[in-house]
C-alpha cells in the first residue's frame, strides 16, 4: 500500500513538472495510468480489462456533455455576460472579488459539475483585465469554489457522482435528503471561511 501512495504522489509530482516543461500533462497521466494497470496486472494477476467493465461509463458521458453545455454557454455570450456583471464588482476590493468570484463558481458547479464551471471561471476573470494580485485572488477563489463550494450537491462534482455509484455498488443507500442535511450547514460555512483566510493570506503576504 505504501509503494501505491508513494507511486501516486510521484505521479502528482510529475504532472507539475510536465505543465512546468510545457509537456502534455495528459500524457504523464495516461502513461502513469498503464503503469498501475501493468503493476497490478503483475502483482494480483487481474486483467486490466475489468477497469473497461467496472467503469462508470453514464458518469463520464454526463461530465463530458456538461463540458459541452457549459462550452457552448460560453460561445453563446456567457462569459461575456459575467464579465459584463462581475467586473465592475470585483475591481472595487478584494473581499469582493474573492466573494463573488467563489461565489460564482460554487453556483455554476453545482449546477454544472465542478471541472467545466471552473472552466467557465477562468475564462471569464482573464477577459476583465485585472491586475495580477486580484487575477490571482479570484484564481485561488474559483479553486475553493470549485473544490469545496462544489460540494454542495452530489452533482457538483465528478468524484461525489463515482462515490455515489461504488455505494449503490454495494448495497448502500445515501439518500439526497441525507446528504444535504450535512452540506447544507457545512459546505456554505466552509466556503466562505475558506474564502476570508484567502482574503487575510493575501493581504498579509501582498500589503
Amino acid at each position: 500500500m505504501l509503494k501505491v501512495l508513494l507511486f501516486v504522489f510521484t505521479m502528482r509530482c510529475l504532472l507539475f513538472v510536465a505543465s512546468y516543461l510545457s509537456i502534455p500533462i495528459e500524457l504523464i497521466a495516461v502513461l502513469g495510468s498503464l503503469v498501475l494497470l501493468l503493476w497490478r496486472w503483475y502483482y494480483l494477476r487481474i486483467n486490466p480489462i475489468d477497469v473497461l467493465k467496472k467503469t462508470p461509463w453514464h458518469i463520464l458521458i454526463f461530465s463530458f456533455s456538461m463540458y459541452v453545455v457549459i462550452y457552448g454557454l460560453h460561445n453563446a455570450g456567457l462569459t461575456d455576460l459575467l464579465v459584463k456583471i462581475c467586473e465592475p464588482i470585483v475591481s472595487k476590493q478584494l473581499l469582493y472579488a474573492s466573494g463573488v468570484m467563489g461565489g460564482l463558481v460554487s453556483v455554476l458547479s453545482n449546477l454544472f459539475n465542478n471541472h467545466p464551471a471552473l472552466m467557465i471561471g477562468t475564462l471569464t476573470l482573464t477577459k476583465m483585465g485585472l491586475d495580477p494580485i486580484t487575477l490571482k485572488t479570484i484564481y485561488l477563489a474559483n479553486i475553493i469554489g470549485s473544490d469545496i463550494g462544489s460540494l454542495l450537491l452530489p452533482i457538483g462534482t465528478l468524484a461525489s457522482l463515482i462515490w455515489f455509484h461504488i455505494l449503490k455498488q454495494n448495497h448502500l443507500k445515501v439518500k439526497w435528503k441525507d446528504y444535504l442535511s450535512v452540506s447544507l450547514i457545512v459546505i456554505p460555512l466552509t466556503t466562505i471561511f475558506t474564502l476570508f483566510l484567502l482574503l487575510y493570506w493575501v493581504q498579509m503576504i501582498f500589503a
